[in-house]
């Protein structure tokens, strides 16, 4: 298909699919592996009981990089389940080796999440050409709507023209999970296609900032234990209240900056332990508290008095 035509079919159909708020959930599993199904269905019941639109699973919050394939199926196909018609899926299937990738794409189609996501592929420093082939791969496996997963934490940098040669060349791709503070990039990437690109703002602290520059909505890790807040959030902003959305962003960023102090993704997951859901600890080698540095934890949510104020 010659590069005008593609042109024309990607500006037709309707590339936005996703909006509002959508936790990055967590990984609910043991140290065997096991994925702790009870927990993760209480987890995701709560969530859409606070207005959670989706969710996204397996990416960074979600461990799926450093997850067996096997306990990544089993993750999704909860995660789809008990979605039913409530919510959204998007499936992080993002790994190191392209079979990996290819097999979960697959296996995401067959259980009927909504689009697929990923980060480039990484730690080799591939170049354009090769990117462009690792996403097109997936979206031969799948059939399903893409999403870059645009992180620091790939190594990658992807501007706004590569992600407009993307859209233009890629099959299936609809847009990004923008996890930068480079909001002139996010906006000029919302600008291609007449707005037509599905963007999603991925620093917590900074949803306000990404709604205000054209994301659609936002997807995030510390949504997992402050849903109302940062519904509170998105519908401040869309509703024109910037006041009380940067009072709602300015209250979750008191926890984050607790996260960010102790360790953030074994802070999200003991301040679920705190609330009732047993999600497992972070997967080994990532960091684990000591009892010390629990207490601590603890004791600084306490100070702010979270589970009264934030839950």
């Amino acid at each position: 298909m010659y590069p005008g035509k593609e042109r024309i079919f990607m500006e037709k159909k309707n590339n936005v699919l996703f909006s509002g708020v959508m936790p990055a959930l967590v990984a609910c599993v043991d140290d065997n592996g096991k994925v702790l199904e009870d927990s993760m269905r209480r987890l995701m019941a709560w969530h859409m009981r606070e207005g959670m639109d989706g969710f996204y699973v397996c990416g960074a919050t979600g461990e799926g990089p450093v997850l067996q394939p096997e306990t990544r199926m089993r993750i999704a196909e909860i995660a789809r389940d008990a979605a039913g018609d409530k919510a959204k899926i998007i499936l992080h299937v993002g790994a190191i080796d392209l079979t990996t990738a290819v097999k979960l794409a697959k296996h995401a189609a067959g259980i009927g999440v909504d689009a697929i996501s990923s980060v480039p592929p990484f730690f080799f420093g591939y170049g354009e050409k090769e990117i462009r082939e690792y996403y097109t791969a997936l979206s031969d496996a799948s059939g399903l709507p893409i999403l870059i997963y645009a992180s620091p934490l790939s190594g990658v940098s992807i501007t706004w023209d590569m992600v407009e040669r993307f859209l233009n060349s890629v099959p299936n791709m609809i847009g990004l999970k923008w996890t930068s503070y480079d909001y002139f990039t996010m906006h000029r990437i919302k600008e291609l296609n007449g707005g037509n690109v599905n963007v999603l703002n991925g620093p917590d602290e900074c949803l306000m900032c990404g709604l205000a520059m054209g994301a659609d909505g936002g997807i995030g890790g510390t949504y997992n234990i402050m849903p109302k807040l940062f519904r509170r959030i998105y519908d401040s902003m869309r509703a024109g209240d910037i006041e009380g959305a940067r009072a709602a962003q300015f209250k979750a960023n008191k926890v984050i900056e607790v996260l960010l102090k102790f360790g953030v993704a074994v802070g999200v997951k003991d301040a679920l332990s705190m609330l009732g859901f047993d999600c497992g600890y972070t997967v080994y080698p990532q960091k684990r508290f000591t009892d010390e540095e629990r207490a601590a934890f603890r004791a600084a949510l306490k100070a702010l008095d979270f589970e009264k104020e934030y839950v």
